[in-house]
């Protein structure tokens, strides 16, 4: 008998069933044969339904169960946790302009650093600074900037120190190397080197799990290396870099990418308006400030000729008159 994974109903309700019958159905006894997501055959049987049903956390005899078996039960914040610790430590209001992308990146970066197979990396840490510094580099206030970075940091568990510390290491690594280089050390996964050592750990964790800011750290370190910041430029060395270097899907990084520049283009743009909006303002000021001191200057001038007159009525001789009166 033939079916699809849909089999696995029709015995869960055989199975159940099976108690209100007089016996069991053969092809429950015997078992279907399926088709699994990679199209080869198997076999499950009531025993494989019973199975299932008595899952245990970690007890699977699988290699992903073993690795990550010591971290059931444990307790993970959720997102609405996380945030409410960022807006503690930061203790202030954020920008209404910013409000909606901050809580955003709060809520994405602390879902990627709770997730069991992530692995914090100088590319990631590289790639979350470069995000950072490219959305608050225009924030109206700095200090509150510089705090929002920390207190990211500290809700989602991670020492700010840290994070840039590794993120440094790969910029200066990178600088004054060419793309060729930078291709043949993420190639070789040389671990004598930080970005060949980031390869090395990638290329050995069969359950490595790409997220967006390791995509943005490559992203950076191609601009390091003198690669045009374009998006079309980009794509195809992240999809060689991702499929042939680290044998990793490139889809979801190269989309990552792309959605970079098309962020950048359009802070670039905002940018460009609000130095404008400034240029203006600083224009219209200055002419404020002309036309009072114009106006000063008038002023002054009334002041000095009233003066004058003043000065000149008083030196002048009084002249003595005689009315007459005509009878």
């Amino acid at each position: 008998m033939q079916v699809r994974t849909s089999a696995l109903t029709v015995l869960a309700l055989a199975a159940s069933a099976s108690a209100f019958l007089p016996a069991t159905p053969s092809f429950v006894r015997n078992g279907v044969s399926v088709k699994d997501m990679f199209g080869e055959s198997k076999s499950i049987t009531l025993s494989d339904i019973e199975k299932e049903l008595n899952y245990e956390p970690g007890k699977a005899s699988t290699d992903f169960a073993k690795k990550y078996a010591h971290l059931v039960g444990v307790d993970v914040k959720t997102v609405g946790e996380a945030f409410a610790e960022f807006t503690a430590e930061l203790g202030f209001s954020v920008n209404a302009l910013y409000k909606n992308m901050v809580t955003d990146i709060v809520g994405t970066t602390h879902l990627i650093a709770v997730n069991a197979r992530f692995t914090r990396d100088p590319v990631w840490c590289l790639g979350i600074m470069t995000a950072l510094d490219l959305l608050l580099k225009n924030y109206p206030e700095k200090e509150v900037a510089d705090k929002i970075v920390s207190s990211l940091f500290k809700c989602i568990g991670m020492d700010e120190a840290e994070v840039r510390a590794e993120a440094k290491s790969i910029e200066e690594w990178a600088k004054g190397k060419s793309k060729d280089e930078i291709e043949a050390a993420l190639g070789a996964a040389d671990p004598s080197n930080p970005f060949g050592a980031v390869a090395a750990s990638i290329k050995d964790d069969q359950f490595w799990m790409y997220s967006r800011y390791f995509g943005l750290g490559l992203v950076r370190v191609m601009d390091i290396a003198g690669v045009e910041m374009d998006k079309d430029e980009v794509y195809p060395i992240m999809e060689n870099w991702m499929t042939e270097k680290l044998g990793r899907p490139s889809l979801t990084a190269c989309n990552d990418s792309d959605m970079y520049f098309k962020v950048k283009a359009k802070l670039d743009m905002m940018e460009t308006m609000m130095k404008e909006i400034e240029i203006r303002e600083k224009k219209r000021m200055a002419e404020r400030l002309e036309d009072k001191a114009e106006a000063a200057i008038r002023a002054a001038d009334r002041e000095e000729k009233f003066q004058q007159e003043v000065e000149s009525e008083k030196k002048a001789p009084v002249s003595e008159t005689k009315d007459t009166v005509d009878v």
